[in-house]
């Protein structure tokens, strides 16, 4: 018998796959809206007038097209790891730990890539470098953090084992 660890790892995986597609799915769907979130915040144009840090402000379209492309490609690679990490946890729950662990490598990979893109991207780099903080409009560091955190607590999640069984 599988422990049910092993189901609550494949499902958080496969939880965090989802949201990724669906992230995906409206980057695509709803592309000029979320164009404009990386465009005003790489151009810095709603950040406080009077800051000192504006020198930061990166205003070339091309910029903002290859970051909003790159963001979107990221964003893919995450909801493919986790989704075919999830799979793998499902098929595998009943296996020997050496190959359950191997399946395991798709899910850390995952939230791995999870956390570079919401806490460096989004976080570090938007949030800090480009100080999407002082934005009314323009700020997504909440949901980055919760999100980068959430990749963390499962990824912890994910590195526990299950029970040795009792000696009989």
């Amino acid at each position: 018998m599988h422990h049910p660890l092993r189901l609550l790892q494949a499902l958080t995986l496969g939880a965090a796959g989802l949201f990724g597609l669906f992230v995906v799915i409206g980057n695509l769907n709803d592309s000029d809206a979320n164009f404009q979130f990386v465009q005003h915040v790489l151009s810095m144009d709603t950040t406080f007038e009077d800051s000192d840090i504006r020198w930061r402000a990166i205003d070339l379209t091309a910029i903002h097209i290859a970051a909003f492309v790159g963001i979107i490609a990221v964003e893919a690679a995450f909801t493919a790891l986790a989704l075919i990490g999830a799979v793998l946890l499902l098929r595998h729950r009943r296996a020997d730990r050496r190959t359950y662990d191997r399946a395991r490598a798709w899910g850390f990979a995952a939230y791995g890539m999870g956390i570079l893109i919401w806490f460096v991207g989004f976080i570090v780099v938007g949030s800090e470098w480009f100080a999407m903080w002082q934005s009314d409009t323009w700020n997504g560091k909440e949901t980055a953090m919760g999100l980068a955190t959430l990749w963390a607590v499962f990824a912890v999640l994910l590195a526990q084992n299950e029970p040795e069984p009792e000696p009989t």
